[in-house]
């Protein structure tokens, strides 16, 4: 006779869980407002202190997917455990570093950290009760944006207390309490996937993600009409072409393309790529508008630690709704929470358009756009994990978070060119620049809005539904039960 499988209590795996994507989600941004101090220390220029940010995006971009679909056939909380084994020692290269190019090794091996979020849906839709999954997913979602916004807001304090290593050293020590409650206290995936990793796919993966990436980011530095810039973007085309027909055609897909085309998954794909374009552009360029000198007729001349604060309704408002946003999606359904959180969110990019003189109206932006991106991402997380098979929900939520990166580093490397096109005597941009700068993320924005009327309507899954879930996993194509 076998005996039951013994789970542990849902509330402690979420805590667990909670620690590893917070110092993820951390370490994404805190380097940003350190940049120059960073510069300065390592006596770099500013395109090269630039690949601290580079070199950690390209390497997630290419992690988060792949990370996301072995956790779904080796097992979730194996790779759990792996995945932030290898953040820690990114973050351990990153805090010793004394040089330039170790501080960025230590960034690319800290993008392994990428598959955090994947594996962590797919923890919760293994062990929660049917009830608690979107609220689960949505406030690991919301931690995503929240941890980054904290980023922006305590590295000040950290740097001008300390020095920028300290960056490192704190989220190191969270990492390393998530690592060691992951390998005993979360039980192991239950649902799995047949199979192995595609390796060709994974390889042509990487490579367009890199062209891409790279072309986009460096852009505004490089010249958009520049050989190589044009040239990285054409190898990205044709890279993802072929990607497309070898993972069309392969037995064992690294990204089944089935998947990508299932409308409540593209759909929220799209609006995870526009919604990231927005929210990157302003965590890379409103800390830069509230530290410009009063004397350009804009700006309001703030310290690294004042331009924190400045943030700080922007953080709390996304946790708030990221923690509402399960009881939000099971009263009106998380298609219309993605709706409204896109019209929040514009609405807050189209303001601080327009109204940007006084500090008031940057803290009512903050609040806008923190309670629809806290609104919007965490719904559009629980949209994809309901639209797709258990042992699929890695590598689909994988990718959604990628396109989000993707989105990001567009918009990030277009707003660049749109802010600095016009400078003031002394190198600053003018006014307009910024202005017509948040105008563009406004507009992307309500594309977004636009791209979310045509996701599919789901209904919540019924409380009573996860009493058979385990015993359901088995019968599951493609995935087996086994002893957590």
């Amino acid at each position: 006779m076998t005996r039951p499988i013994e789970r542990a209590d849902y509330r402690v795996t979420f805590v667990v869980l909670l620690l590893g994507v917070s110092a993820f989600a951390l370490l994404q941004s805190l380097v940003i407002p350190a940049l120059p101090t960073i510069q300065a220390s390592l006596h770099t220029s500013q395109n090269t202190v630039t690949w601290v940010l580079t070199a950690y995006l390209l390497s997630a971009s290419i992690f988060t997917p792949i990370i996301g679909r072995v956790g779904d056939m080796v097992g979730k909380e194996r790779m759990l455990v792996v995945t932030l084994s290898g953040l820690a020692v990114g973050t351990l290269i990153a805090g010793l570093s004394h040089s330039i190019l170790m501080l960025i090794l230590g960034r690319a091996v800290q993008g392994i950290g990428g598959g955090t979020l994947p594996l962590s849906f797919g923890i919760i839709r293994d062990e929660f009760p049917a009830d608690k999954v979107p609220g689960g997913v949505g406030i690991i979602a919301a931690m995503m944006a929240v941890g980054s916004g904290l980023g922006l807001v305590i590295a000040g304090p950290i740097v001008s207390s300390l020095d920028y290593h300290w960056l490192f050293w704190i989220p190191l020590v969270i990492i390393a309490i998530a690592a060691t409650c992951a390998q005993f206290f979360v039980p192991e995936s239950p649902v799995r996937t047949k199979g192995r990793v595609n390796f060709a796919a994974a390889g042509l993966l990487s490579g367009w993600l890199v062209a891409l990436l790279l072309g986009v980011s460096e852009g505004p530095v490089w010249g958009w009409g520049s050989t190589r810039v044009v040239g990285l973007i054409v190898l990205s085309v044709v890279l993802i072409a072929i990607w497309i027909r070898v993972e069309s055609r392969s037995v064992q897909p690294l990204i089944d393309m089935k998947m990508m085309r299932v409308p409540a998954v593209w759909t929220n794909n799209l609006v995870a790529f526009l919604f990231g374009v927005g929210m990157y552009s302003i965590f890379a360029f409103l800390p830069e508008f509230l530290q410009t000198p009063k004397s350009a007729g804009y700006g309001f001349g703030a310290s690294i630690v004042r331009s924190g604060f400045f943030l700080l309704p922007q953080t709390v408002m996304m946790f708030i709704f990221g923690l509402l946003t399960g009881r939000i999606a099971n009263r009106i359904g998380s298609k219309l929470a993605v709706i409204i959180g896109s019209i929040v969110s514009c609405a807050g990019y189209t303001m601080l358009a327009f109204a940007h003189a006084y500090q008031w109206q940057i803290y009512v932006v903050g609040a806008l756009l923190g309670m629809g991106m806290g609104l919007a991402f965490s719904a559009m997380s629980n949209l994809i994990v309901q639209a797709v098979p258990a042992e699929q929900t890695g590598v689909a939520s994988g990718m959604n978070a990628n396109i989000r990166t993707i989105g990001g580093a567009v918009g990030a490397a277009v707003m660049s060119s749109i802010v600095t096109s016009t400078l003031l005597h002394g190198g600053l941009p003018a006014e307009s620049g910024y202005t017509n700068g948040f105008l563009f993320v406004a507009v992307v924005t309500l594309f977004a809005v636009i791209a979310a009327l045509f996701i599919p309507s789901t209904r919540p899954v019924p409380v009573g539904e996860h009493h058979m879930a385990h015993a359901e996993l088995a019968m599951v194509p493609g995935g087996t039960l086994t002893e957590g």
